[in-house]
Parts: structure tokens; sequence; C-alpha cells
């Protein structure tokens, strides 16, 4: 899967599973419990994402791949 500014963070979600452990790791706290956040992504995109914890767009999907490389060893 490529990362793109208008992944939706839902995909990443169901492609890969949860990562807000591994993205605190970079600085980007997890919101809600994952049950929440697999609903609430349903509407937001990676630059939404990128928006809303305040890192810069390809910095934040930079964090994602590394996280997902992270996860999927």
């Amino acid at each position: 899967m490529k990362i793109t500014a208008n992944t939706m963070v839902s995909d990443i979600l169901k492609e890969h599973g949860d990562i807000a452990e591994i993205m605190e790791l970079f600085g980007v706290k997890r919101v809600g419990n994952y049950r929440f956040r697999t609903f609430l992504t349903r509407f937001i995109s990676v630059r939404t994402a990128a928006f809303v914890h305040r890192v810069p767009l390809k910095g934040f999907i930079r964090m994602v791949e590394r996280a997902i490389t992270k996860k999927d060893q």
C-alpha cells in the first residue's frame, strides 16, 4: 500500500492493524482507544491527521511508513 496525503487512515488500520503505539515513539499521541480510532479514522485522511497532530505532511507520511515497517517486522 502506497501512503499518500489522500490515503484514509482507516485503510492503513485495515491493512496493517493498530500502529498507535509505534507512532507514539515518533511523538504522535494516540487518540482514544482502538475502537474509537477505527470509527474516527473512517473520515480522516493522512493529510488531515498530519494537520491535527501538527506534523508536516511529508514527515508524517515518513512516520507512518516507518511505523508500518516496524509493525510488520
